[in-house]
């Protein structure tokens, strides 16, 4: 007789074993989240979740997403036990180094994870920017009979999730596109670190969602499976929506010392209350051990096999019919670029740099868009509330809406944090290049997104315009000083400061040739003259940092300048006409420290000790290159509410100004 399968508690109470086990192991993590949300995690993705542990990558797969990033055990054990390739070896080395379950999940590291998350409420934004990639590429790609792309995003949230601002940006968004594939569930336990939330978390979630125009699922039992099931089904059947579940659970459900109470929230239950947790689970079985019928019954191989099979067979026949669509979509979902992108580029930046009219940076990166975007599909951008200030939009902008889900364009409204981590989610989910564009000030409102996007190595084009002192009139409040520098000391990201429409061109094209990091484009808001430029050294842009004008002989002097400065830098070194002075155009820092010792010091050379850089930013930055001996001419402090050219001059960075420390130097 064949044996019944086991209860869908005792499937839920693995996921608890081996949650409290690796917490415990480590002696580290966060235990609670993952007993208390084990039961609803179960149903979502035993009944409902479409995927295939052989193949993480399937472009028609369901997205799972662990806001909450804390209960990371959680994630690690539904991986592991569905059968993704991650190895009961792992889930024993919990948090340890090298190991591919880290404190909380890391895309790239352990396979299924499909963002980064940890940083409360990001992972809600991502979800967001996911849900709004799969409707945009079924509005682009499917055709009558042939829905190529069909998924749904779920997302796992709690209440600290809640809390933080950027829950409100993406939720208020997703409410206002529709996104009726996006499914949250809400792990209310009302416990954070502090202890009951009821002392400072009290508002109405249900009431503030509804608000959004989302649908709300309320005062759903968590540790019901038919209850939370029945939910589910009600929350897919609202396509106009995106939806929230409100799941009541207890945190750390099942460890009867500790179970409610804030004390499991970020450490180990200990050896006596696991013991104890596994008598009141009916959990009799050693540590880290699965009996097979559980693994079987939680196994998502076969199926996930059949469902990817038969998704295959479905594109074979849209591409027997829509050749040309189905090797436009292989392409997207590979980030190759088209075939003409090389010379088409190239052709472009010619162009640019044989242009001698004075634009604006900002200006230039409009019509880097006008050229690009028309060969690149992919791209899909906007702004937060200013469009027409960074100039974000093109003559082939689409706004993306309700009406319009095929739409290339976003007005993110004044959400520059959900912005930037919607983007992210976007280029996590595949098809797309995102960017986003507002003031480089306001950087400062999305900073963390931009660091979780260098963390994910995620090809994401940040647009920040009005990028200094230049601003002028609107003074310290909106004027960048420190905000280069501190994007550069992000890791892995690559930023850029252009100097005229040349190297903007140049920066955009390798913005989009950027495979494994983001980049930043810190653009002007003033005009900027056009600089002549030979071939070579045109071509020099693309190593991040170049000779414009070269001394006679070994340099004596070094000016480097970056983005509006490079002119005034400029005019300084003609007017002194002295042999012994070299010009740098230093518009890419992070691109020029990756070029090769040798090209390095061929641009630097390090017995030349007197060196100027000049930015209109905070000086310390630059000390990397102009070393102790050397001098920095830019913005100690915070700006002036000025005219922009008042505001240059009041700092000393003018023609003038520069020439005056070169002369100074003794």
């Amino acid at each position: 007789m064949k044996n019944d399968p086991p209860a869908r508690r005792t499937l839920a109470n693995a996921i608890r074993a081996l949650s409290m086990d690796a917490v415990q192991k480590a002696d580290s993590g966060h235990p609670g989240a993952p007993l208390g949300m084990a039961d609803m995690a179960e149903v979502l993705w035993n009944d409902f979740l479409r995927h295939n542990p052989a193949n993480p990558a399937w472009p028609d797969r369901d997205r799972f997403v662990l806001s909450n990033g804390h209960g990371s055990m959680l994630l690690y054990a539904l991986l592991h036990l569905s059968g993704y390739d991650l190895p009961l070896a792992e889930l024993k080395r919990f948090r340890q180094l090298h190991s591919k379950t880290p404190g909380h999940p890391e895309h790239g590291v352990a396979p299924g994870v499909e963002t980064t998350t940890g940083p409360l409420g990001q992972g809600l934004a991502n979800a967001v920017g996911m849900a709004l990639a799969e409707r945009t590429l079924a509005a682009r790609f499917n055709r009558p009979g042939h829905a190529i792309v069909d998924h749904r995003t779920y997302a796992a949230v709690g209440d600290g999730c809640l809390m933080e601002g950027i829950s409100h940006e993406a939720g208020s968004l997703a409410g206002t596109l529709g996104l009726g594939k996006l499914i949250v569930l809400y792990d209310s336990n009302r416990i954070s670190i502090d202890g009951d939330v009821g002392g400072w978390f009290t508002e109405d979630v249900a009431r503030r969602f509804r608000a959004y125009d989302w649908q709300v699922l309320a005062e759903v039992d968590g540790h019901d499976a038919a209850t939370v099931s029945a939910a589910i089904t009600e929350a897919r059947a609202d396509g106009e929506r995106p939806s929230l579940i409100c799941c009541r659970t207890v945190i750390a459900w099942g460890a009867p010392g500790k179970q409610g109470a804030a004390a499991s929230h970020g450490a180990p239950l200990g050896e006596r209350e696991v013991a104890a947790a596994r008598k009141t689970l009916g959990w009799p079985h050693a540590p880290f051990v699965i009996p097979d019928e559980i693994y079987a019954a939680w196994s998502a191989v076969e199926r996930g096999a059949a469902r990817e099979a038969e998704w295959r067979q479905r594109f074979d026949r849209y591409a027997a019919e829509f050749p040309k669509e189905a090797a436009e979509f292989r392409r997207r979902i590979a980030a190759e670029l088209p075939d003409e992108w090389g010379e088409r580029s190239a052709a472009f930046i010619a162009a640019t740099a044989d242009n001698r009219k004075p634009m604006a940076t900002r200006k230039a990166s409009q019509q880097c868009l006008e050229a690009y975007a028309p060969l690149l599909p992919e791209l899909i951008g906007g702004s937060a509330d200013l469009s027409g200030s960074n100039l974000t939009t093109w003559s082939g902008s689409i706004v993306n809406s309700v009406t319009r889900p095929d739409g290339n364009y976003l007005h993110y409204g004044v959400r520059e944090f959900a912005m930037a981590a919607i983007n992210n989610g976007l280029a996590l989910h595949g098809g797309f290049l995102p960017y986003g564009g507002t003031f480089l000030m306001f950087s400062e409102y999305a900073r963390n997104a931009l660091r979780m996007a260098a963390l994910m190595r995620q090809r994401v084009i940040f647009i920040f315009t009005h990028d200094s002192i230049g601003l002028g009139e609107d003074g310290p409040t909106h004027q960048a000083v420190e905000q280069a520098a501190t994007l550069r000391l992000i890791p892995g990201m690559s930023v850029w400061r252009p100097g005229d429409a040349a190297e903007t061109a140049v920066a955009w094209r390798r913005a989009i040739e950027e495979r494994q990091r983001p980049t930043c484009l810190l653009l002007s808001r003033q005009s900027l003259p056009c600089i002549p430029r030979a071939e070579a050294q045109r071509d020099a842009i693309d190593r991040g940092g170049y000779v414009l004008i070269d001394s006679k002989g070994p340099p004596e002097l070094i000016v480097i300048a970056t983005g509006s400065e490079l002119a005034p830098a400029r005019a300084a070194v003609e007017e002194l006409a002295d042999e012994r002075i070299r010009l740098v155009s230093m518009p890419s820092c992070d691109l020029f420290d990756r070029q090769d010792a040798a090209y390095r010091r061929a641009v630097l050379p390090p017995e030349c000790k007197k060196r100027l850089a000049v930015e209109a930013g905070i000086p310390d930055y630059w000390r990397k290159y102009v070393g102790l001996e050397g001098k920095v001419l830019g913005v100690p402090d915070f700006g002036e509410s000025a005219p922009a050219a008042d505001v240059f001059e009041h700092f000393g960075i003018t023609a003038a100004g520069i020439a005056g420390v070169i002369r100074g130097w003794g």
